[in-house]
């Protein structure tokens, strides 16, 4: 026992060691590589052939031969009559998972972008899996500006919630022809909220100064180190006062019909109360919106993935490694302490 409880000491200074050093060349060829602006390239997923494939796998499974014998018999004759046809509108189909920052509308562009490119306006539309609950105001601005693109392009357009689409997610929503949402989806919060900690009276009990000096006499309203003023918080509360009133604009403008006085208050709702007040049109999940499409469409699925570089590719190996040689620890020690 204290032969092996010695070889894994030496073991963990070992992968301690080898750990350092890799971290180490990594961080020198980090340095050595001049840095380029990350690169993507556009992803096409055929949905309508993964929902086909499903369909088939599953009457494969379930249905006798002679059922079988003449499902394939029936598609045969589809696929003929289906060559002779001219090709099916498409629907395509974004994901936005989007976060506080909205740095997801970097890729948002870019799928915008390239549907543009290739659609029809007159038959195609595009169906917005959407998923936020909000952020940063000059994010989801420009995201839901890059929606905007789409009505521009005389694209239709519809937004689908499953989860929540709220605050900044409900602006980007509101720019829909269509906003679908499942039935607990949560929708609204049409409001803005501003909120800063401030240490001034923990410096001042330690006897530490703080100085801050501006040009401008509102360059800075509220502060963290700084002593507050009610000037400065009635500065900071008529700004955020004027964005709300902004977003309020907004959303008037996409949605004429709502009596935006009586949702704009931040509060926020189920789909199946939303749809009461304006705010949703059909209650419905994406995935039945897609099942619904299928028939009638030829449905895609475009995402823009950004390429990986060599510092990436080495951290997560990195990072892979480290976890392994953790787990291959853990179990060492266990075996030794049962």
């Amino acid at each position: 026992m204290e032969f092996l409880y010695e070889y894994g000491l030496f073991f963990a200074k070992t992968v301690t060691f080898v750990i350092a050093i890799a971290i180490i060349l990594t961080l020198i060829v980090g340095s050595a590589v001049k840095p380029k602006a990350k690169k993507g390239a556009i992803e096409i997923d055929d949905l309508s052939e993964q929902l086909d494939d499903l369909k088939h796998s599953f009457l494969e499974n379930t249905l006798t031969k002679k059922e079988l014998k003449a499902h394939h018999k029936a598609q045969k004759v589809e696929s003929k009559k289906a060559a002779n046809d001219e090709p099916k509108p498409r629907l395509y189909v974004i994901d936005f998972i989007g976060s506080m920052d909205a740095h997801e509308v970097e890729s948002l562009r870019e799928e915008v972008t390239a549907i543009i490119a290739i659609a029809n306006p007159e038959k195609d539309k595009v169906l917005v899996r959407l998923e936020s609950g909000g952020g940063v105001v000059h994010g989801y601005g420009l995201a839901a500006s890059q929606l905007q693109r789409f009505k521009t392009a005389g694209i239709k357009l519809s937004v689908s919630i499953d989860k929540v689409a709220a605050s900044g997610g409900y602006m980007m929503a509101c720019v829909a022809d269509e906003i679908l949402a499942a039935p607990f989806a949560i929708v609204g919060s049409i409001g803005v909220i501003a909120q800063i900690p401030n240490f001034n009276k923990i410096l001042k009990k330690n006897d530490v100064e703080f100085e801050q000096i501006t040009a401008g006499e509102f360059k800075r309203t509220l502060t963290l180190f700084g002593e507050n003023t009610d000037k400065a918080r009635e500065k900071f509360r008529d700004e955020i006062e004027q964005t709300h009133g902004l977003f309020k604009e907004f959303v008037s403008s996409q949605r004429p019909t709502l009596n935006i006085d009586n949702v704009a208050t931040g509060e926020h709702w189920f789909a199946t109360q939303a749809i009461e007040k304006g705010l949703v049109d059909v209650i419905k999940t994406s995935d039945d919106a897609l099942l619904e499409q299928q028939a009638d469409r030829q449905i895609y699925k475009v995402k823009y993935k950004i390429k990986k570089g060599l510092s990436d590719k080495l951290a997560i190996g990195l990072s892979s490694s480290v976890n392994k040689a953790g787990v291959n620890l853990m179990s060492r020690f266990k075996a030794m302490n049962p």
